[in-house]
């Protein structure tokens, strides 16, 4: 069985849960131009999602973390630190990439049920 949640463009879904994985993706849903705050509202957004699927951040396996401006890595890396459960921390991947408007930050996550 597939469930997707919503997302906020009509052809987009903010996540999909198969069997035991749940798969969700997030950008800050405000224009911000501070890499830490975008970085700390897409974690949020991650949260929100993992909480709708009825888990949690410790249940994350993987992450990929797409930034515009890899010199703003630091800055990333500080809400990161901040938010992660250290206790089960996930593999993590960062990418410099060019994303669309003003987003500067941009993760995707899979996680276990």
């Amino acid at each position: 069985m597939i469930t997707r949640l919503p997302g906020s463009i009509p052809t987009r879904s903010r996540g999909v849960i198969c069997d035991n994985l749940v798969f969700t993706v997030a950008v800050a849903p405000d224009k911000v131009p501070s890499f830490y705050q975008q970085t700390r509202q897409a974690l949020a957004a991650i949260d929100a999602s993992l909480a709708e699927a009825g888990i949690d951040k410790s249940r994350i396996l993987t992450a990929i973390v797409y930034i515009a401006d890899m010199a703003q890595k630091p800055e990333m890396n500080r809400a990161w630190d901040e938010w992660v459960d250290r206790a089960n921390p996930p593999m993590r991947a960062c990418l410099g990439v060019a994303l669309e408007g003003n987003d500067l930050v941009e993760i995707v996550v899979t996680a276990a049920k």
